[in-house]
């Protein structure tokens, strides 16, 4: 082959290829709609939403609910591992027994778990928070 038929062969592919890169727009698939990416970006907030933040927030308010129903006489676990019996509650502070003589002030956001004695039997059961 000589450098000239190289040249007509390397033209006509060259010539080929813009022909089908610019030509005919009916063989291109349509755009997919400037707003469709925004879609996506709300699916996956969703997501996030219901995956994380609202399971969070529910256990919060039943925690909360928790401790609104602390009173005297109910025996507690505090988040640090401090078991006791309420003998005095205040307003964000509640008086534990611990031992014999011996009374801590405990914040109420670090109650962890209260459980009341059955009205019929010595045995204990965790208290279930109501749903509103």
């Amino acid at each position: 082959m000589s450098s000239s038929s190289f040249a007509v062969i390397f033209a006509q592919v060259t010539n080929a290829a813009v022909s089908t890169a610019g030509g005919s727009d009916a063989a291109a698939p349509p755009a997919p709609p400037a707003w469709s990416p925004f879609i996506y970006m709300i699916l996956i907030m969703a997501m996030v939403y219901f995956a994380l933040i609202r399971p969070q927030t529910q256990a919060k308010k039943k925690q909360e609910e928790t401790i609104k129903s602390a009173k005297t006489g109910d025996k507690v676990v505090t988040s640090s591992g401090i078991h006791g019996l309420i003998t005095n509650v205040k307003d964000t502070t509640v008086i534990v027994k611990v031992a014999d003589n011996v009374k801590i002030e405990i914040e109420k956001t670090h109650i962890d778990k209260i459980t009341r004695p059955d009205s019929g039997t010595d045995s204990e059961k965790p208290v279930a928070a109501k749903a509103s």
